[in-house]
């Protein structure tokens, strides 16, 4: 595959085989976020991205996951999307799912009945930054994303059959303002009740423009903070996970039934000695 670099792909897509439909994040204005701040947005042309599917169909017959990056690819054109998806059920005899990055905007910007047709082409799972439910924290962080809009976006995709991944950011509010996004962030999952959610801790690094007030979180407090929310969860069918490399705390469950045990393993890592108090402890391996 002829990749354009810098390439990104969730954890859970690391067996996939991926298709670059484009380059760069259409949004690209977060300031947390510096994966695509050095590339220009850049739709690629459908003929050349078939060319590559009809060549990797011929390499990779087995392949049954496929991921399409950029960030969020769900803000292409349905029809762009529905002719995409046609060719690659039509050059992967074994395609289970697709998945790709997306936004609670370019959700809701399809129908129902479109989100429907997308599910019967095989695309399964939506990665979606929530980030925060804090609607004050996002305009602070400068994601162009209302909470409310993310919110219907999962109901409405989850309605259609698809699943959606959400993502929440620890440590995105800093010090001053870790109450608020763990009350509201949890108020919003809650509502969304996704299929899948992923708690990533936020790291500030020198590129990093965060607002004037930011003050990082320690490890400590980090972890003090998916307890706060992981409290307040009142998820009926979803898995959990905390394992990113990011996380000081690695976990993993099935909401409800494992709410209690995760609570008492966090409150465990709390009381030890272990986190760091003055710091964000290790630097991840990433960074």
């Amino acid at each position: 595959m002829n990749y354009r670099e810098p390439l990104f792909r969730p954890p859970g897509e690391a067996d996939s085989l991926i298709f670059q439909v484009a380059y760069g994040c259409p949004h690209n204005t977060c300031s947390f976020c510096l994966m695509y701040k050095t590339v220009r947005y850049e739709l690629r042309n459908l003929n050349d991205v078939k060319k590559e599917i009809e060549k990797a169909g011929r390499s990779y017959p087995e392949t049954r996951r496929i991921f399409l990056a950029d960030g969020d690819v769900m803000t292409l054109e349905y029809e762009y999307l529905c002719e995409l998806l046609e060719h690659l059920n039509k050059n992967f005899a074994n395609l289970a799912r697709v998945n790709l990055y997306a936004n609670g905007s370019s959700i809701i910007a399809k129908s129902a009945e479109q989100l429907a047709k997308l599910k019967e082409l095989k695309l399964n799972t939506l990665y979606l930054g929530l980030e925060t439910g804090d609607d004050d924290l996002l305009k602070l962080v400068r994601k162009k994303e209302a909470v409310d809009t993310m919110v219907e976006a999962a109901v409405l995709a989850q309605s259609c059959g698809l699943r959606c991944s959400v993502m929440v950011l620890l440590g995105l509010g800093g010090k001053e303002m870790t109450a608020m996004h763990s009350e509201k962030t949890a108020a919003a999952l809650n509502r969304m009740q996704p299929r899948l959610l992923s708690f990533l801790r936020f790291i500030e690094l020198p590129q990093t423009k965060m607002f004037e007030r930011y003050e990082s979180l320690t490890e400590y407090d980090a972890v003090k903070e998916l307890y706060d929310i992981m409290e307040r969860l009142d998820l009926k069918r979803t898995v959990i996970r905390a394992n990113h490399s990011s996380n000081p705390v690695p976990l993993e469950g099935r909401l409800y039934q494992d709410k209690s045990r995760l609570l008492v393993e966090i409150a465990s890592i709390l009381k030890s000695p272990l986190l760091d108090k003055k710091g964000p402890g290790a630097t991840p391996m990433w960074l």
